[in-house]
């Protein structure tokens, strides 16, 4: 996947916002967090196979709400792409 010049969800300041070389990260498409890169360094293929819960201000329950992502149902072989599978409170 082509991560140049694309934003890592959860940088804070002084973080960097950039893709770190020798990291691992899924895509995420769909939803308030469309396009953002989600760093999975060091997670187990159960963690990587249950999605992510991410906090965010922009779904629909607005701050303090999350958006639902999880492994992409067709991609073939190792996911690279979590989908939007809609927010919660």
């Amino acid at each position: 996947m082509g991560s140049q010049g694309r934003w890592v969800y959860g940088s804070g300041c002084g973080e960097s916002a950039e893709p770190v070389p020798g990291h691992a990260y899924v895509e995420l498409v769909g939803g308030p967090l469309d396009g953002q890169l989600l760093d999975v360094t060091g997670w187990s293929e159960a963690e990587l196979a249950g999605g992510a819960l991410l906090a965010t201000d922009t779904g629909l329950w607005g701050p303090g709400g999350r958006s639902d992502y999880i492994p992409d149902p067709s991609a073939e072989g190792p996911c690279s792409r979590y989908v939007w599978n809609g927010d919660t409170p």
